[in-house]
């Protein structure tokens, strides 16, 4: 039963024997790379890389579904790429639009 099942996985239109298996295994990287990113601190968090991200992850993430065959590997990586980029995004406007610390205090003269 389990060698039928990997020489189904074998033999599917996006298995290993095909591109549509290699490119979002090797795409993993960048969702990766962006769970690293979740110990950098929030001001050196690029805005536009983040938009990018999530923006791919959430558009791939449609296609995966309506191309045939479906691509599950695909769909699931461009979902981890839309959370990761989500979460950075919240990350960096919680720092840059609502953190307290940084806001200037002004003194006033009595």
């Amino acid at each position: 039963m389990a060698t039928s099942k990997l020489q189904a996985l074998w033999n599917h239109p996006a298995g290993p024997k095909t591109i549509h298996f290699w490119a979002p295994t090797f795409k993993w990287g960048i969702s990766i790379a962006n769970i690293a990113d979740f110990a950098k601190p929030p001001e050196k968090i690029s805005l536009p890389q983040q938009i990018a991200v999530t923006a791919t992850g959430l558009i791939w993430s449609r296609y995966s579904l309506v191309i045939t065959p479906k691509n599950w590997n695909l769909f699931s990586v461009n979902v981890a790429m839309a959370g990761t980029g989500i979460y950075q995004l919240s990350r960096k406007i919680r720092h840059d639009y609502f953190n307290e610390e940084e806001q200037p205090v002004v003194a006033k003269e009595g």
